[in-house]
């Protein structure tokens, strides 16, 4: 075995390795814990326990199960901040740590395979990592995108039935109960989230601000600030709550409008974005001779990395002019 298929089987090892090794931490690790803890249950079914006294505080949610990427994830600092607001808007059951890992994980495994089994340059080889490894955060931004999209969609409805249970003669909170008993997700998690904090003793000036951090759309804003201002200086809010439904139900006729005025300019910006990758990919294909002076000269690689950031910085610039503030 000569010295290309020595690399080529150590690096199929070392992508399997980290593929095996981060399956365990991010799901086989929780489920052995699960497992062993239902086990003992069953092991000490029949023998009298004592009861124990369940604690009044909630205990601190688990970013990560390796401490110093939980206390990374868990700081006030932006960047942990922007990853816990990313996972909680897509509502994926997943945490900071393992959105993390995973995309290191991919970025590292880009940048191996390109690098060792492709044999291409640094520049190449980071570029791919990458890419890859900001599909997990892709994919959580879409996701969270469309969630909001629901959101913005369901939200008169709720604020029009907190001002029926205000009319009715009940009190905020139990609205607040109403609308995350009766409407679907995602609005039923946020306001079943918002009563549950004014329940155990939240101040209901801060489970609002923090109700527009974790929905961060205008509309939302717009309630909070409502609510906000009837308690400080007095009102109907009901009357309140049933105009900032009609008014969130116009900007969301005048959203939908905006979105068919802007079509083409989206499709445009989408065909432009794709049409150079695609093809590359064709050339690559059919004639790969004219892409291998790029491919294999070092001068080459630097100017791929280049077309590659400024094609993502026109398909930014297309998606900020074609998106139009309402």
């Amino acid at each position: 075995m000569g010295l290309p298929e020595l690399i080529a089987a150590a690096t199929f090892l070392w992508v399997v390795a980290i593929v095996a090794g981060s399956y365990y931490l991010l799901v086989v690790r929780g489920e052995v814990a699960a497992e062993d803890v239902l086990r003992q249950r069953i092991r000490t079914g029949g023998a009298p326990t004592r009861v124990k006294r369940a604690p009044l505080l909630k205990d601190v949610e688990r970013l990560s199960s390796i401490g110093f990427l939980h206390d990374l994830l868990s700081g006030d600092n932006r960047m942990a901040a922007s990853v816990r607001g990313l996972v909680h808007r897509s509502g994926v059951n997943v945490n900071g740590g393992q959105l993390v890992l995973g995309a290191a994980c991919l970025a590292l495994s880009g940048y191996v395979v390109v690098t060792l089994l492709w044999h291409r340059s640094l520049w190449i080889g980071a570029t791919a990592g990458v890419l890859v490894g900001s599909i997990p955060f892709a994919v959580l931004s879409w996701l969270g995108a469309k969630r909001l999209s629901r959101f913005e969609e369901q939200f008169p409805e709720a604020v029009s039935l907190i001002a029926r249970t205000l009319r009715a003669g009940h009190a905020f909170t139990t609205g607040l109960r109403f609308a995350a008993d009766e409407l679907p997700e995602p609005v039923a998690g946020e306001f079943k989230l918002l009563h549950d904090q004014q329940t155990f003793g939240m101040p209901v000036a801060e489970g609002l601000k923090a109700f527009a951090q974790r929905v961060p759309i205008i509309d939302a804003r717009f309630f909070v600030t409502a609510v906000l201002t009837q308690m400080e200086s007095g009102g109907n809010l009901a009357e309140v709550l049933d105009n900032l439904g009609a008014v969130i139900r116009e900007r969301f006729k005048i959203k939908r409008q905006l979105r068919v005025l802007t079509a083409h300019g989206r499709m445009t910006g989408i065909d432009l974005a794709m049409l150079p990758p695609a093809l590359a990919g064709y050339l690559f294909w059919k004639t790969p001779e004219h892409l291998r002076v790029l491919l294999d000269d070092p001068l080459g690689n630097q100017m791929i990395v280049v077309a590659i950031a400024l094609q993502l910085l026109g398909a930014f610039l297309i998606h900020k002019i074609s998106n139009v503030e309402y």
